[in-house]
Order: C-alpha cells, then sequence, then structure tokens
C-alpha cells in the first residue's frame, strides 16, 4: 500500500509503501522480496533496533548463515534487571529478506523500532514482538479456531498470488480503529512514536522512494497523521542504558513458540521448509520424513510416500485449504508412514518440525574477547558448537581430548553448560575416559559476555570467577568440589587460592559430618591429577589432615543419633569409605586406620542399629570380620528390640542381598528372625525390611526367595554341584585374557 498520510510538509514528495507482515512467515517473507523488487525502494526501514545499524553490512557477508539474532545487552545492569535482547531472524523472516535485499542491492537500511538503550532501561519489558493478537481476532472473525492455520491459509501457503499487503493494511485499520494520539499508550505507544519519527527522519534526509517493514499491526499507527511535535513528546526523557550490539548464532527450536520467544512460530522446520523448496513442497517433505525414519532403522518404501502425499492432498481438499498443511501432511506421516504410533511422529517433528538448525555469524562479527578465545579454541579443538545434542567420548590420554575437557569444565565454572559429563559412564570406563553430552544454546552467547568481567580467556576468566567462588563458598563440602573443578578445569592459577581458603576453612571445622560430605570430592581430585598430570601435593596435605579428623570424630558423631540423623551419617560413612578405597594402600595408610576406626565403632553403647549394621557390612566385605554371623545372631536375638534389629539388617543389607544369596547362615538367621516375628511386631518392621529388600532388583529378591524355598541347595537353573571339569577351560580362558599364569 502507498500511505495516504504526509508526515512532514517539507517532504511531501516522498512515496511510502509500509509492508505489514508476521515476524516469520515464508509466505510474507516472499511476499516482501517481490514487492520490494517491484517498488524499488532508495531506503527500507525494518523494524528493529537503530543501534544496529552499523551492523548490516554484516548481512551481506558469506558467513552469515540464518537463524541469527542481534543481540543488545547492557553493561552494569542492576542486579534482577534484565541484561540483553534478542531480535531473531530467519531466512523465512520478512525482515531478513527485505535486509538481504537492501543490502544486495546496495539501498540503505535503518531500523526503525525503539532503541535498546530505551528497552533495557526499562522497568518492565517482555520479548519483542507485538502487543495484541491480531491475528487471533482475524481468525475468528474468518470461522477458524487457530490464528496460525487461518494465516498460513491466507498468506503463508499462496505462492504466485497477488500482494497481500494492501489487504492486510486494511484489515489491520478495521482492527485498531482510528489512530490518534491517546489511542494507545505505554511501551507500545513509544515504539510507534519512535518508527514514525524513523521515517519523518528519512523524509528529511532527501529519501524518496522508502519502503517500511514492521509488523502488521503497526501500520495503521505509520499512517496516521500523529503530530511530530506529540512524539517528541512521549520519547523526551525515557531512561538509556549503555548497550552494545552484535550478530549471534540463533537455533530454530529458539524460535518455536514453545520457547517462550514472544514472536515465535509453532514450526520453524516446516516454514523454513516452504520457503526453501522450490516446488512440490509436499512431496519433498514426506520424503525428508522418510528419510528421517530409515536414518531410525523404521522401514518406509517409496510405495508409502506416495500414499501420504495422496491422504495429505485428499485432506487439504476436504477442509478447503490451498495446499496441504502441517496438520495434514503430520496425520499423513503418523497414519501411513509410521502405523499409527505416536514415537515415530514425535521423532519427525522434533527432527524436521521444529528442527535444530544452528546459524553462523562471519568472524568480522563484533565480540568481546571471551568470545573470540572460545571460538579459537573451538576451531584448534576441532570442537564445533551444534544445536543438535551429541555425546562426546574424551579418552584423556590424548592431548587433544584432554584439551577439550579442561575447556568444557572451565566452561562449566563460568555457567556455559555447552557440555554435561556424565559421572556415571566416566566412573565405568576408568578415570582415563569421560563422557560428555555437548549441546550449543543462543543464550550461551549472553552468559560469555556477562562473564567477560572476569577476562579476556576462558582460562583467566574461568580462574577468577573460581577465586570468587572460594572466597564466597557457603560450606567445606563447596570448597572441596569446588577445589575437584579446578583440578579437572587445569586452573593452576586458581587451585592455590581455592587450596589456601579450603585449608583455612577445614582447620576450624567443628562438625565430622561436614568433613565426611568433603572428602571424597577430594580423593577423587587426588584421582584426577595423576590422570592430568597436575602436582596433587596441596590436596594431599588437605586430605590427609581431613581424613585424621574424621577418625577422631567419628565416635562421638555416630552416638546417640535419632533415625534421621543416623540415616544422614550413614550416608556419610559410606562415602569416605568409598573415597578411601579409592587412595587403595597409599602411604599414609589412610584405609587401614579407617577399618580399625570401624572396627573400634562396633564394641560402643549408644550406637544406632543403622549405623551397626552398615558398619559390620563394611567389615564383612573388606575381609576384616570373620563372624558377621554371630553379630547378625546377636543383632536379631529374641532379647534384641524389634526396631534396631530391623534397623540393623536395613544398615547391613543397604550395599544389596547379594550377601544373602550366597551365605546360608546369614540367610538362616534372617529367616528364623522373621518368623519368629509376634504379629503385632512385625507389622511394626515391615515398612523398614520392605523399604531395603525394595531396593534390590527382580533377579536379587527371585534369587533369595528361591534359596529361602530351598534352604541349603544352591541356586541354578538344574541345582547340580558345579563341574570342575567344564569349568576348567573357561577359568582357563580368562586366567589368559588376565595375563595371569596358569597351571
Amino acid at each position: 500500500m502507498t500511505s495516504p498520510a504526509v508526515l512532514d510538509p517539507d517532504a511531501a514528495q516522498a512515496v511510502v509503501e509500509v509492508y505489514g507482515v508476521r515476524h516469520h512467515g515464508p509466505g510474507s517473507a516472499r511476499a516482501v522480496r517481490r514487492a520490494l523488487a517491484a517498488f524499488g525502494p532508495d531506503a527500507v526501514l525494518i523494524e528493529g533496533p537503530p543501534e544496529a545499524d552499523a551492523l548490516v553490512p554484516l548481512a551481506a557477508d558469506p558467513g552469515m548463515t540464518p537463524p541469527v539474532a542481534l543481540l543488545a545487552y547492557a553493561d552494569g545492569a542492576e542486579p534482577g534487571r534484565r541484561r540483553a535482547l534478542f531480535w531473531p531472524f530467519a531466512e523465512f523472516s520478512p525482515e531478513w529478506q527485505a535486509l538481504r535485499y537492501a543490502v544486495g542491492v546496495g539501498v540503505p537500511v535503518r531500523f526503525c523500532d525503539l532503541p535498546a538503550a530505551h528497552r533495557l532501561a526499562e522497568e518492565d519489558d517482555d520479548d519483542p514482538g507485538d502487543a495484541s493478537d491480531p491475528l487471533g481476532m482475524l481468525a475468528e472473525a474468518a470461522g477458524y479456531d487457530d490464528a496460525e492455520r487461518w494465516w498460513d491459509d491466507v498468506v503463508e501457503h499462496r505462492v504466485d498470488d497477488p500482494s497481500p499487503f494492501p489487504a492486510i493494511a486494511e484489515a489491520m485499520a478495521e482492527l485498531r480503529g482510528p489512530v490518534t494520539p491517546d489511542a494507545v499508550s505505554g511501551r507500545e505507544a513509544r515504539r510507534e512514536a519512535f518508527m514514525r519519527r524513523t521515517l519523518r527522519r528519512a523524509r528529511r534526509d532527501g529519501f524518496r522512494r522508502i519502503a517500511v517493514v514492521c509488523g502488521a499491526w503497526h501500520v495503521p499507527a505509520l499512517a496516521a497523521r500523529i503530530p511530530a511535535a506529540h512524539d517528541d513528546r512521549l520519547l523526551r526523557g525515557l531512561p538509556r542504558a549503555k548497550v552494545a550490539l552484535t550478530w549471534v548464532p540463533w537455533t530454530h527450536g529458539r524460535l518455536a513458540g514453545r520457547s517462550g520467544y514472544g514472536a515465535g512460530v509453532r514450526s520453524p522446520g516446516w516454514y523454513h521448509h516452504l520457503f526453501t523448496a522450490p516446488d512440490r513442497p509436499v512431496e519433498r517433505w514426506l520424503t525428508a520424513a522418510a528419510r528421517v525414519l530409515r536414518a531410525e532403522d523404521l522401514h518406509v518404501s517409496s510405495a508409502d510416500v506416495i500414499e501420504a502425499v495422496r491422504l495429505a492432498e485428499a485432506l487439504a481438499a476436504l477442509r478447503g485449504r490451498p495446499l496441504a498443511g502441517l496438520d495434514e501432511v503430520t496425520e499423513a506421516v503418523r497414519a501411513v508412514l509410521c502405523g499409527g504410533a505416536d514415537e515415530p511422529v514425535a521423532l519427525v517433528a522434533r527432527r524436521l518440525v521444529v528442527g535444530e538448525r544452528l546459524g553462523a555469524v562471519p568472524d568480522a562479527t563484533p565480540m568481546v574477547p571471551l568470545q573470540r578465545d572460545l571460538v579459537a579454541a573451538q576451531r584448534r579443538l576441532r570442537l564445533r558448537p551444534s544445536a543438535e545434542e551429541k555425546d562426546l567420548d574424551l579418552d584423556l590420554r590424548v592431548p587433544t581430548d584432554l584439551e577439550r575437557s579442561r575447556l568444557l569444565h572451565r566452561l562449566r565454572l563460568l555457567e556455559v553448560e555447552w557440555g554435561v559429563p556424565d559421572p556415571d559412564a566416566s566412573r565405568s570406563r576408568g578415570t582415563f575416559r569421560e563422557a560428555w553430552t555437548v549441546r550449543w544454546r543462543p543464550e550461551f552467547d549472553v552468559r560469555l559476555i556477562e562473564a567477560g568481567v572476569w577476562g579476556t580467556t576462558v582460562a583467566d576468566a574461568a580462574a577468577a570467577r573460581a577465586r570468587d567462588l572460594a572466597a564466597h563458598a557457603g560450606s567445606l563440602a563447596d570448597l572441596t568440589a569446588l577445589a575437584e573443578r579446578c583440578l579437572l578445569a587445569d586452573l593452576g592459577a586458581a587451585l592455590p587460592d581455592v587450596m589456601r581458603v579450603l585449608a583455612d576453612r577445614a582447620a576450624v571445622e567443628p562438625g565430622t559430618a561436614h568433613l565426611m560430605a568433603a572428602l571424597p570430592a577430594l580423593v577423587r581430585a587426588l584421582r584426577y591429577g595423576d590422570v592430568r598430570g597436575t602436582d596433587p601435593a596441596p590436596l594431599r596435605t588437605v586430605v590427609d589432615g581431613l581424613a585424621v579428623r574424621i577418625r577422631i570424630g567419628l565416635p562421638r558423631a555416630a552416638t546417640g543419633l535419632d533415625d534421621d540423623a543416623a540415616r544422614a551419617l550413614l550416608a556419610g560413612i559410606g562415602a569416605v569409605h568409598e573415597a578411601l578405597s579409592l587412595l587403595g594402600d597409599d602411604a599414609s595408610g589412610h584405609r587401614d586406620a579407617w577399618l580399625d576406626a570401624l572396627t573400634d565403632l562396633l564394641g560402643r553403647p549408644n550406637v544406632h542399629g543403622v549405623i551397626d549394621g552398615r558398619v559390620t557390612r563394611l567389615l564383612l566385605d573388606t575381609g576384616r570380620l570373620p563372624d558377621a554371623s554371630g553379630r547378625m545372631a546377636r543383632a536379631v536375638s529374641s532379647g534384641a528390640p524389634a526396631d534396631r534389629a530391623a534397623a540393623w539388617i536395613e544398615g547391613f543389607l543397604a550395599d544389596g542381598g547379594v550377601v544373602l544369596v550366597h551365605d546360608d547362615a546369614l540367610l538362616g538367621l534372617l529367616d528364623d528372625w522373621l518368623a519368629g516375628l509376634p504379629a503385632e511386631t512385625f507389622g511394626t518392621v515391615l515398612p523398614l525390611l520392605r523399604r531395603t529388600f525394595g531396593a534390590y532388583g527382580a533377579a536379587e529378591r527371585r534369587a533369595i526367595g528361591e534359596r529361602v524355598r530351598r534352604p541349603g541347595r544352591p541356586t541354578g537353573p538344574s541345582g547340580d554341584d558345579p563341574d570342575p571339569a567344564r569349568a576348567d577351560p573357561a577359568a582357563a580362558t580368562v586366567l589368559r585374557i588376565l595375563g595371569w599364569e596358569t597351571a
């Protein structure tokens, strides 16, 4: 449409075309591109932050690959106030196509929305986007219950129809009614006032064919006769923040409405397909869906694809749609390609409908030094960011993998969770291997910018952040965990400071339970130090001191506890026992001294039953307690209170019931005790026993039940005794694999 308004009498000869769009839509993007080519503007105004005008030339760089976003960030923002704003662009965004058209033909581009400096200084802000829902109102008037489906039918799915912009402008004018100086208020009024001011300035600067690309809702406000003095009063005295802008990579997932983005779309992957498919979009889409399913070893034939196309087109015809939309192709995928199963449909939705396409920005893009250092490290280590979740298996004996591990750990200290370690997988593969799940998210760029206050390189920033965390640590366990993280990240510059704070805190820590919580992380760090070539001496000194203090304080800590306190201490005893077992038979003798302390604990009065049982089991497993049957007999004797006996059994069997499968004496004692309990007592101890045995696997419970059913007989498919003649060849093979000499 040609705007009927003359906003500046001195520029009456200027012709203005205002194109009202949906912020992300393939039909709108195609229509804008065609309209601009037909109009031939000498200036293009686009809804967006005017501080980004200097970044416009980067849109023509071959390294700029959407989806991308303009990022505005503020330095020194107060706590609780927004520090960053994004303006995302996809390949199918009308604003992006207008931008690429303008830089392609050499036409000046100006962004015309309210400056980011004001937006970031406002008390109450939200994501960029229109405040109202005009699509919902128009869809309802047209008899649709889904605004997105209505817009798809009338705009996005039409390819060669006449320009939709006159009709869109007329519809918006009817919805908004007369636009007067007092028709809107708040931030929306300020935004539209700044758009009109930018348009007036473009006219005064001598441009005569001006194209404006903005949200459809704003079209009537740009055509309205609002005095410039009114807009100037509205914009005078607005708060400002110090801001900087740059381009950052974005993802289709972050464009989706489900991500919380205010102007998001339900199906960015589908819209990208509609925009980029040269012809036959339904056929191409269903072919891509078949490819996704085949990659997961699901059988989909060419005949299935043909039948799915027919079904989608038939559904569109029945519903009076110009083209099979997302609803139709999804129903065809479910019915024909997936046989009605929901899981494969969800896979197609994740991979195609939304998609996790990650954009890229060129090297010339402004970045803070910390971002540039990370980009250089990613290239050096061949660790490319991806929006898709991927598994990363690192062998720490390989220098490149070791550097990758250090980088990921350093970023985690900066709260950039690009990689998340899998502790269970890493532990099962030994200390020389680490398993990670890596996935890049757009908000990491904001966190990197914020982390720039700590340093200009990832290593320096992580070290400074570690020192700050140590200075403000809330507990001794927090400090020991931080020391472990510093070792994993190879932060030799920060580790001495962290260890100094840790040693000072440990020297005055009065609680044995707190010391127990702190020890395991330090022991793990000692192990990592051996693997990573780090000097373990500072850690060793603290470990030695903690281990001695834990042994001395254990008897007092374990005396006179109630049920909750006893179970809490039980976890600490188990963690310390496992940690000291990792040290093995070291020169300090911590493991033997710990076992001696546990042995002494058994003879003390007023020790809770669950702890007594747990200590008994630990000593039995280490070969320090040959008379476990005798101790159980005393614990479950007729003179022992039933609740204490149940607690003792809970502690003893906390590690699993395998001992009952292989020890007939222990199983018999437990069976006799249970059989001899009075009915009223059995009801009291049943919850404790159920909790204990409920934690076992089905096979373990079944084996125990089989032993009880057939006491004195070994379990097995046949119940026969082992045949040494048949077992010898297998045993010899195992010995050869282990490298042991065989007789």
